[in-house]
């Protein structure tokens, strides 16, 4: 692939108004390497939560860096960023052994961790180590700490390659087309929600309640409700509801049960906060994410009190598969979009481009400045008409 190749960002045009379009440079292999492959010594870190396929593209970066390029020395960085620097953690030396069947698991391989990024000790241990590659695997907080790194790298004049592939199981990276893992989770919500509807349907006055996640943008619950046909109500965070009145989620599914003799009920971990969190003080987790009240549970409760209030029956059934979706291991798919994903990252690395992020923007592989990932903001449901 030429570096003279790009793909454009903004392909939607409308005639009345001028077309300007972000380029990204084309992923692929280049017909010249910066690196002797004798000489890199790589790292590969994953950080944030889990989700299917990230011991794909670990094994995918080792095998392209070792049989591809004949890179020798690959190391793994455990428990995420604070891996780097942990005494009580140790970076080993990976092997064809250790990763070789690692892709037919759930998780991480390596180990993840929230938080625990410190750039100064992090690039010590770059340097400490003689690191001429290192991976990030991780979602927006884990590109935010990368591009510390790499700013932290160019100040002290280090030829390293920092490189990221973007990870989110809720699928809310900006600009790409589409996070691995996610179709992953949507095939297996189907379960949870299937699992609903037998329940709604068995029960008199039957209600199936389904948690799923997405803590800013709803789209496994968008496209999980979408795939099942069955849903009634889906709840997203980017779309505020009312629990009372004669438009609020109580009536509706009042109705729905009058006409249809149940309900089933989609919601987004992330969907309803503002009932909730009125006056509470906000926590946040290592990554700085807040810490989420459960809506489930709430609506839960909230359900059945306004129907034993208004003296009607119902059966309500919850069910919170939240945690196994994202543990099981990647489907076909998502297994091939993690092998090209990595197989990028290591490409543009060895071609010594630094500080990007390989994705897939409108169906084509590009190499994104991490700097233009961490300023764009995430895409949600709101961008719906674009995307589906």
């Amino acid at each position: 692939v030429s570096n003279h190749e790009t793909v454009l960002v903004d392909i939607v045009a409308h005639k009345e108004n001028e077309t300007v379009s972000r380029e990204f440079v084309r992923a692929g292999p280049r017909e010249f390497i910066a690196f002797h492959p004798k000489t890199v010594k790589a790292c590969i870190v994953t950080c944030g939560g889990l989700c299917p396929g990230l011991n794909t593209v670990v094994r995918e970066i080792f095998f392209t860096l070792e049989k591809r390029y004949g890179v020798e020395e690959i190391y793994g960085i455990p428990y995420g960023y604070k891996g780097f620097h942990s005494k009580k953690l140790q970076i080993r030396k990976l092997t064809k052994r250790l990763v070789d069947t690692i892709h037919y698991k759930g998780g991480t391989f390596l180990g993840s961790s929230r938080g625990g990024h410190d750039t100064q000790l992090i690039t010590d241990c770059i340097e400490k180590y003689g690191f001429r590659h290192v991976y990030i695997i991780g979602g927006d907080g884990t590109h935010r700490g990368a591009q510390k790194i790499y700013e932290e790298i160019r100040r002290r004049g280090l030829k390293v390659a920092i490189v990221g592939v973007p990870k989110t199981i809720d699928n809310d990276v900006p600009l790409i087309d589409k996070s691995f893992g996610f179709d992953t989770a949507v095939e297996e919500s189907q379960r949870a929600i299937r699992s609903a509807v037998v329940e709604a349907k068995s029960g008199i006055h039957g209600i199936g309640l389904v948690k799923l996640m997405g803590r800013h943008a709803g789209w496994i619950c968008v496209y999980g409700t979408l795939s099942n046909r069955d849903v009634d109500i889906c709840l997203v965070p980017e779309v505020p509801f009312e629990l009372e009145g004669p438009r609020g989620l109580y009536q509706t599914i009042h109705d729905c049960i009058k006409a249809k003799g149940r309900c089933v009920i989609v919601v987004a971990e992330g969907a309803g906060m503002d009932h909730m969190q009125t006056g509470k003080e906000v926590e946040r987790d290592p990554s700085g994410n807040i810490k989420l009240a459960d809506i489930g549970l709430f609506l839960k409760a909230g359900i059945n009190k306004w129907f034993s209030d208004n003296k009607i029956e119902v059966n309500l059934k919850y069910i919170d598969p939240t945690y196994m979706i994202r543990t099981v291991p990647p489907n076909g798919g998502d297994s091939l979009t993690c092998a090209i994903l990595a197989q990028n990252a290591v490409h543009g690395a060895m071609a010594g481009f630094s500080g990007f992020s390989a994705g897939l923007i409108n169906t084509h592989n590009v190499l994104i400045p991490i700097e233009t990932l961490n300023s764009t903001k995430p895409k949600t449901v709101h961008s719906i008409s674009s995307r589906l």
